[in-house]
C-alpha cells in the first residue's frame, strides 16, 4: 500500500484520489480559515501558480482539529478561500 492508494473527499464533492497526482511533487498542507497562519493561503497560491506548470500540486486540507479554527462548512470554506485568497489549488473536504 502507498499514498497513491488513498483518496480524500474533494471540497466540492466526489473523490480526490492521490493517484491523480502520481509522478508529481505534492505539498499537503493542513489549513484553517480562523487560524493565525491563515494568511499562508496567499503564499501557497503564489507557490502553486509559480510551479504548477512544472508539476507541483499544493493540496489544502482544511481541518478543525486544532482549537476548532475551521468551524465552517465545505461551502463556506471554499467561498472564503476563493473570494479572499483566490485559491485555485485543490482543497479537500474538511477533515
Amino acid at each position: 500500500m502507498s499514498a497513491y492508494d488513498y483518496a480524500f473527499r474533494a471540497i466540492d464533492g466526489g473523490e480526490l484520489p492521490l493517484s491523480r497526482f502520481r509522478g508529481k511533487p505534492v505539498l499537503v498542507v493542513n489549513t484553517a480559515s480562523a487560524c493565525g497562519l491563515t494568511p499562508q493561503y496567499e503564499a501557497l497560491e503564489a507557490l502553486y501558480r509559480r510551479y504548477k506548470d512544472r508539476g507541483l500540486v499544493v493540496l489544502g486540507v482544511p481541518a478543525n482539529d486544532f482549537k476548532q479554527q475551521e468551524p465552517g462548512t465545505e461551502t463556506e470554506i471554499l467561498e472564503f478561500c476563493t473570494t479572499r485568497y483566490n485559491i485555485s489549488f485543490p482543497l479537500t473536504a474538511k477533515e
